[in-house]
């Protein structure tokens, strides 16, 4: 159960060193050193911060403000924290969510917080009102004049929330594919690594491979994931592949009744709940007769076998 230190200054002038201090004398093993606007969302090494954090972890900070943009991002973070196992500590305030009398200040804060956000609301619905009144629109001037800076900036906001988007849920399959792509030999296909992602998680909150791909390649790119996690999977001698898995089954269904439509095998395939190649569970005609063709190009169905069409017979 370790403790995570994150410390962080607005300008490149600052130094971190009081807060660095307090930290290594809290008993942070680990500490995460930023410099960044706290109104900003787009720090890197916040997101290596909370990415690190396993469950039973305490995250670790100097003051309140050195963590969250306002006291609704504040809370946001703590509770997307307590969601993963982990716990949240500040050094100059009564707030440890390891303790009752923390997590009380916890919830006070939060009602302080829902305050603010119903200003806030009140605030905006006022100002979009008298603008209507006055024949303006909201919207970015520049970005519809079509200006490449602003269009870059907002490119590379969006880029990092879905970063920490990202980190918000990576403790549900960061360690599935690490397992499966690493620590596994050898090496399962995304495929197989989707499905093993999606068998933890409610039908509603399911990843294909190429979003699970992405994902990945995000976390390496930030350096928050191993780049071997990215290596093509070998083939395997003497067994069927991972990718392969599916064209011998749909083969195997269409040798037993050459007679099945595509839609029948893909309706059988669904009730099997066997996921498409790309992580979907919905199986359209297009990607059955694609792993027959690629069965018949193998050897595994005749010429003649399995030549169903679409709506069938």
């Amino acid at each position: 159960m370790a403790l995570i230190g994150y410390a962080r200054v607005s300008t490149d002038d600052q130094t971190t060193a009081a807060q660095m201090d307090a930290l290594r004398a809290a008993g942070c093993t680990t500490i995460f050193e930023e410099k960044a606007s706290g109104a900003s969302r787009a720090r890197p090494e916040l997101a290596r911060t909370l990415a690190r954090l396993g469950r039973g972890d305490t995250l670790v900070i100097w003051k309140l403000d050195r963590l969250g943009r306002s006291l609704a991002h504040l809370l946001e973070v703590i509770e997307d924290l307590r969601g993963r196992g982990c716990h949240f500590r500040c050094l100059t305030s009564p707030i440890d969510t390891a303790s009752p009398h923390g997590t009380l200040v916890l919830q006070m804060l939060g009602a302080v917080a829902e305050y603010e956000r119903s200003l806030i609301r009140e605030r905006t619905r006022a100002g979009l009102t008298a603008a209507r009144a006055r024949g303006r629109v909201g919207g970015n001037p520049k970005l519809k004049q079509g200006d490449p800076a602003t269009a870059r900036r907002l490119a590379e906001r969006q880029r990092r929330l879905y970063l920490l988007e990202l980190t918000r849920t990576a403790e549900e399959w960061l360690p599935t594919v690490r397992r499966l792509r690493l620590a596994h030999s050898p090496a399962r296909s995304w495929a197989a690594v989707t499905r093993a992602v999606n068998a933890k998680l409610p039908p509603g909150r399911h990843w294909t491979a190429e979003r699970l791909r992405r994902a990945v390649r995000a976390f390496v790119d930030e350096g928050l994931a191993e780049p071997a996690l990215l290596d093509k999977a070998p083939a395997m001698r003497g067994s069927v592949r991972g990718d392969d898995r599916l064209m011998v089954l749909v083969a195997g269904i269409a040798r037993a009744n050459p007679a099945l439509s595509l839609r029948a095998i893909g309706a059988q395939l669904e009730a099997m709940r066997e996921t498409t190649p790309r992580g979907g569970r919905s199986w359209a005609a297009a990607s059955v007769k694609n792993l027959l063709d690629r069965a018949r190009a193998q050897g595994l169905l005749s010429d003649g076998a399995a030549s169903a069409s679409p709506q069938g017979s």
